[in-house]
């Protein structure tokens, strides 16, 4: 692709904006890296090794609005004074995505939703390395897609995608995307509007024609409403459902607890290595992916059932003295932690708190009432949860740090019962990221 854009600026120096700045620069153009914030050691090490231009602790407006391109961290909301004023000047950010999907030959399947799209970008890349199909894993999860594919050259990307992702894309095109559901989330960068949020998930079928493909889950309301309110969509569409089996291509058979795919593929939930109602979600998403692709039934079928989850999401860490732990710390909203504990089959000492993103928690009173025996709190503000929930949980007690937590949450549950780490809060108030917390966690557990 010839490069006619010279001078590229990246807001944010994260991993995404750090590879983003890598892979610009292995291509020719002049670049320059600058975060509001102060760019971590690692990261500051790499753009001086690679010889990029970086500042911190704030933005030079009138260099970076001089350049031909700007890619933005989707962290940096759209709505912010700096982004605003940029787009005054006539300048549009694009998203780390957007910028590095030019320098690939490869196909791709995009997933996203409010929950569930790491487990389920786990499993499509097993579904697809299952069945001899070359395909990497990118976007929201580990290393940045700019890095991969600088480095790497497959057939297809499974890449996650945030609707702050999604928001900057504009060319971009997915040969199969994947909408997964559309809850409460982030609600805080969307005017408090679920529908701005659902629009922006939308935003996955963008630039798509009736060459490819829009999986989505057919029962979610809110799906619906975005799919009514678009007059026409060429994409073909393939709905799965856990409720009905005319007009979708991928459903569940309660009576006969059996999932079927595109009327060929049949299986029975329990053979699907992920447990839960929603992984069954997950699992239809990606058995339908593998059709598309032309993988043999038996190969699709394998996979779901021999797949093991991502760490941090309802993950097993120990049994000690008979008391399960589980860390499920990539629960981050409340819906997230509805699966969990609707996944809880023992009496539960839910351990949870955080940053609070607008949670509303009485959509888990009921599960809390009849699975929770005691809640510990590890967050620095718990006042929301203490205030929901003391008058149907008799014990809570408050904890700063994952020792003390799991020291808690040992004494309160006895043998045969479980320990769930799911926050339904972000962890920023103590903690670098979600792995971090889960990580602390576990090393806690390990050491009772």
């Amino acid at each position: 692709m010839s490069n006619t854009k010279q001078h590229i600026a990246i807001l944010g120096a994260g991993e995404s904006g750090v590879g983003a700045a890598i892979l610009a620069k292995s291509k020719g153009f002049e670049v320059f890296v600058s975060d509001f914030g102060s760019i971590k050691e690692k990261f500051k090490n790499e753009l001086i090794e690679s010889e990029i231009e970086w500042e911190e602790g704030g933005h030079t407006f009138d260099r970076i609005a001089q350049s031909d391109e700007v890619i933005k961290s989707p962290g940096i909301p759209n709505a912010s004074p700096f982004i605003q004023k940029l787009r005054g000047e006539g300048i549009t950010p694009i998203s780390d995505i957007e910028f590095a999907a030019r320098y690939t030959d490869a196909k791709f399947i995009c997933i996203t939703g409010s929950n569930g799209k790491t487990t389920t970008t786990h499993l499509i890349h097993h579904v697809l390395t299952k069945g001899g199909i070359d395909a990497e894993i990118a976007g929201n999860v580990g290393v940045s897609f700019s890095r991969k594919v600088m480095d790497l050259t497959p057939e297809y990307f499974v890449i996650e995608m945030s609707s702050f992702q999604l928001e900057d894309v504009y060319d971009f095109k997915a040969d199969i995307s994947i909408l997964l559901n559309i809850t409460p989330d982030h609600l805080d960068r969307y005017e408090e509007s679920m529908e701005l949020y659902g629009k922006a998930k939308m935003r996955i079928t963008q630039n798509q024609t009736a060459e490819e493909a829009f999986i989505y889950n057919a029962d979610d309301p809110q799906i619906r409403k975005q799919l009514d309110a678009i007059s026409k969509l060429d994409v073909k569409q393939y709905g799965f459902s856990l409720e009905k089996e005319e007009g979708v291509d991928a459903f569940l058979d309660e009576k006969s607890e059996t999932i079927t795919i595109k009327n060929k593929l049949t299986m029975s939930i329990h053979d699907l290595a992920l447990k839960g109602k929603h992984n069954v979600q997950n699992s239809l998403a990606a058995g339908l992916t593998g059709k598309l692709v032309d993988l043999r039934k038996e190969s699709i079928r394998e996979s779901l059932s021999d797949f093991t989850n991502v760490e941090h999401r309802l993950e097993f860490v120990a049994k000690v003295n008979g008391i399960e732990f589980i860390n499920d710390s990539k629960a981050t909203n409340i819906n997230a932690t509805w699966f969990a504990l609707e996944s809880m089959t023992a009496p539960t000492v839910w351990v949870v708190g955080g940053v609070d993103k607008g949670n509303d928690y009485d959509e888990l009173m009921p599960l809390v009432q009849e699975k929770v025996k005691a809640i510990v709190c590890l967050g620095k503000d718990n006042t929301k949860i203490i205030e929901a929930f003391k008058d149907v949980v008799e014990n809570i007690v408050e904890t700063e740090s994952p020792m003390d937590a799991v020291g808690y949450a040992y004494q309160l549950a006895k043998k045969d019962e479980t320990v769930l780490l799911s926050p339904a809060c972000a962890s920023f108030d103590l903690f670098e990221n979600y792995e971090d917390r889960g990580q602390q966690f576990k090393n806690a557990v390990r050491r009772l």
